[in-house]
Order: C-alpha cells, then sequence, then structure tokens
C-alpha cells in the first residue's frame, strides 16, 4: 500500500505536482466539532505534502479536537480559532465547517493574518457575505480555494478537453440536477447546487440571466415560506426548483431539484449536450464515477459508454481530490495566478443560486451581475 506521501504526490500529478513544492508553509486548521465539523476531510488535506508543516488544530469541542489532531498530525491544539492565528501566524488556513455561519468572520480573520484558505463549500449564506469574503482576500492578497473539487479532477478536465476537441460538436445545452435526496428543492439549491453551476460556469462561461420558478407542495413560494434547512445555511424556500440560465453564445443550462418517491436516484451531475452527441458527468459523489459518453446527435438512439479514466485519475478517494486542490493553490501562490476555484468562483455559485430566487419573486429574467445583492428571501 503507498503511504501518504507517495499517494499525495500520485494524487496531483496532474495540477502541477511538486513543481508547486518550492518553498515550506506552516499549515493551520479550523474546525467545529458539532456544528459543521471538518466539512469532507479538510483536516487531512494539507498531510502528505514535503513543504508544508501543520502546526496547529483549533476546535472549541475538546473531544473533536483530539481526534483531529491525531489524524491531521498537527503539533499544538487550540480551542480558539482566533487566538491559533494569532500565535501560530500560518502561511495557509483550511477552513473546514460545512455549515458556513462563522465563514465572514474565519476568512476575515486569516486573510488579515495573511494566510492563504482552502475554504469548504457552500462559499456564503449569502451574496452580501461573498461579497465581503472576496473583499477582504483581495484587501489582503491572499488567495481562496474554494471547495469544490470536481473542478480540478481529472474526469472534469477530461471532458472539457474533448469539448474543446469537438467530441461531442457545438455546445448546445447544459443540463444539471441536484443531488434530489431529502433536501430536494431550496436546500439542494445552496447545498449541491453550488457543484452544478461551478461545472456549468467551468464548461460554459459567465452566465447572463436566470428565469426560474421556486415552489413548494405545488405552490409558488414567497418570503413567508422562507425557512432555515437542517444546514444553516441562509434563507431557503421550496421543494421544487426549476431554473434556466443563458450562457454565452446563446447556450442554455438547466438547473433542477425536486422532492420525489425515489431520493436515492444518482441524477446528481452535469450532462453536456453537444450538436453530435452528450456527455454526463456524475456529481453522487465527489470524485465520482467515470463520464459517460453518448455519440448521437438525436441524444437518445444508442448506448451510453464509460469514458475510459485517464491515468492521473485511476485512484478516486477524498484525500485525492483535496489534495489536488492544495497542489493547486500552492502552484496559484507561487505563480501569483488565481487557484483554480478562487473566491470569485465561490461567489458565482452564490450569485446563480440568490439569482434563482430572485427571478422566481420578480417574475422576470435576473440579470448578471445581480444589482441587487440582498438575499431576496430575507
Amino acid at each position: 500500500m503507498l503511504n501518504r506521501r507517495m499517494f499525495v504526490q500520485s494524487a496531483i500529478a496532474g495540477v502541477g505536482g511538486t513543481r508547486a513544492l518550492g518553498r515550506g508553509y506552516r499549515a493551520a486548521i479550523i474546525g467545529h466539532t458539532g456544528r459543521g465539523n471538518y466539512g469532507h476531510e479538510w483536516d487531512r488535506a494539507w498531510s502528505g505534502f514535503p513543504s508544508i508543516e501543520v502546526v496547529a488544530v483549533a476546535d472549541p469541542d475538546d473531544a473533536g479536537r483530539r481526534t483531529a489532531r491525531a489524524r491531521s498530525g498537527a503539533l499544538r491544539e487550540y480551542r480558539d480559532w482566533r487566538q491559533m492565528l494569532q500565535s501560530e501566524k500560518p502561511d495557509l488556513v483550511a477552513i473546514c465547517p460545512r455549515w458556513p455561519e462563522q465563514r465572514v468572520e474565519m476568512v476575515s480573520a486569516a486573510a488579515e493574518a495573511g494566510a492563504h484558505m482552502v475554504v469548504e463549500k457552500p462559499f456564503a449564506r449569502t451574496l452580501e457575505e461573498a461579497d465581503r469574503m472576496v473583499q477582504v482576500a483581495e484587501g489582503h492578497k491572499v488567495k481562496i480555494q474554494v471547495g469544490h473539487p470536481a473542478r480540478p479532477d481529472p474526469v472534469t478536465l477530461q471532458v472539457r478537453e474533448m469539448l474543446r476537441q469537438g467530441a461531442i460538436g457545438q455546445l448546445m445545452e447544459l443540463r444539471a440536477r441536484g443531488k434530489e435526496d431529502r433536501r430536494a428543492g431550496g436546500e439542494d439549491l445552496m447545498v449541491l447546487g453550488t457543484h452544478c453551476f461551478d461545472l456549468m460556469r467551468f464548461f460554459a462561461g459567465d452566465p447572463e440571466w436566470v428565469f426560474a420558478d421556486v415552489t413548494a407542495a405545488g405552490r409558488a413560494v414567497d418570503r413567508s415560506l422562507a425557512r432555515e434547512g437542517t444546514e444553516p445555511v441562509g434563507p431557503i424556500a421550496g421543494d421544487q426548483v426549476a431554473a434556466m440560465f443563458a450562457f454565452p453564445g446563446g447556450v442554455r443550462g438547466y438547473f433542477g431539484s425536486k422532492a420525489s418517491d425515489a431520493p436515492d436516484n444518482g441524477r446528481f451531475g452535469v450532462t453536456l449536450f453537444g450538436s453530435k452527441g452528450a456527455i454526463f458527468i456524475p456529481l453522487t459523489g465527489v470524485p465520482g464515477d467515470p463520464a459517460m459518453l453518448l455519440r448521437t446527435p438525436s441524444w437518445a438512439e444508442g448506448a451510453w459508454q464509460r469514458l475510459e479514466l485517464p491515468p492521473e485519475a485511476r485512484v478516486r478517494t477524498r484525500d485525492a481530490a483535496n489534495a489536488r486542490m492544495v497542489a493547486d493553490l500552492l502552484e496559484a501562490i507561487e505563480k501569483d495566478r488565481d487557484p483554480i476555484c478562487s473566491a470569485r468562483d465561490g461567489r458565482w455559485t452564490i450569485e446563480m443560486a440568490t439569482g434563482v430566487y430572485q427571478s422566481h419573486l420578480a417574475g422576470a429574467k435576473a440579470r448578471f451581475p445581480l444589482r441587487d445583492r440582498r438575499h431576496p428571501l430575507a
């Protein structure tokens, strides 16, 4: 079995590899057991990189903090993440909790300390919060990598290259569905739909407008139906979301999430439809299964074919996905470029979700960038 260092080096080979390891970094971890925990194993994200020393972990929960320290190999532990940042002065910070309720404060403090970050998704509860984090990061000249690991995944990059080479002809539309589990509708829009929005932009560019419909038990939602989800991701509403986005070149993108009698359905993902065929990228797990290709302009005849995984994608684990994002962040720091999923990219996922509610409540297209940055359900 590969040791972790060998595993990390093999996992990041497609996104810069050891080219991103030219200097030493002090890394810290912020988690909160019971309130978002450590997200998708982001407490282990720094491990295995020879150039990174994990100096500390912060978590107000004593048992959770001890467990995270053992898992991450952190040298020290703190109950208060503010004290950790002040005492340790790290170069890198992993902001791990899934729940974004303290996201602005954590990101702001890390940026003021001069630390670059990996940040769990969703990026923010509201567009106003996303704006604040983009502003503070750019003001302090630090880089943020937002936790959408499907973007640098070798399968995604494989599909984008196939699209560029004309494997499915001219891109005509995109169709995405959320996970549509017990959170179907408004909560799915914010928690899982952001993955879909990120990939839609990655393939088709910045959206121009959205026209959407949001219902709850068949009734058009209004502000009186706004509620909190099972996770504090900001105001949500509805058990069905249907949205159409306009992308450059006349490409249209469709997003849907609807409660049904089949919560385990495998539909979560993004499908690209071209003039000569289609490609489906599954997102049920990230990293997920290989993409599927349909070689027919009718989009109906013939059989879907599973694409062969590129060599750098043979290791399909959460650790591999997180390692790719860390490797890209390091290379972005050393080459002074944007990470592959920057704070602005993360903000776009929140802006697209906000535009869905804004369009629905107005009964009209919501044009991007949104002029009204307030949450439509607030």
